[in-house]
């Protein structure tokens, strides 16, 4: 008789503490009835039954309805939210941004200013001061 109530003991005990971590790892949105805290507390204080209370009312189902999460750019809630005007001003600044960007690429590709313009008449590659790409060259 000893022995039984060793093991029944035991199981209770087992019982108890995994109700007890099962409580503390849902997420407040699976909990049925009260809060988190309040079954944390019923678990707790009634060992046995507490864990018999929080699996049949308290713990909800897993099958709910599940989250997803999503991209502000594929959330239709998201896109419906924003105003004509925030959109108006967003694709502004983009335009903005999009000019900034080819001036900066412009300057970048041509990194010295050009020089004053040559005289129509005369031929490409005299009276230029440039010098690029003529080294030895007897001029």
């Amino acid at each position: 008789m000893a022995r039984l109530l060793l093991i029944l003991a035991l199981v209770a005990t087992v019982f108890w503490v995994y109700t007890i971590v099962d409580c503390a790892v849902q997420p407040p949105s699976r909990h049925r009835g009260v809060s988190k805290g309040a079954w944390m507390a019923i678990v707790i204080l009634l060992p046995v039954l507490g864990g018999i209370l929080w699996f049949v009312i308290g713990r909800g189902r897993a099958g709910g309805k599940p989250v997803v999460r999503r991209a502000p750019d594929d959330d239709p809630e998201f896109l419906g939210r924003m105003t004509a005007s925030a959109r108006a001003e967003q694709d502004e600044r983009i335009r903005r941004l999009e000019e900034e960007l080819a001036q900066l690429d412009s300057e970048a590709d041509d990194p010295h200013p050009p020089k004053k313009p040559t005289d129509p008449d005369t031929p490409p590659g005299k009276g230029d001061d440039d010098t690029r790409g003529q080294r030895g060259a007897v001029g």
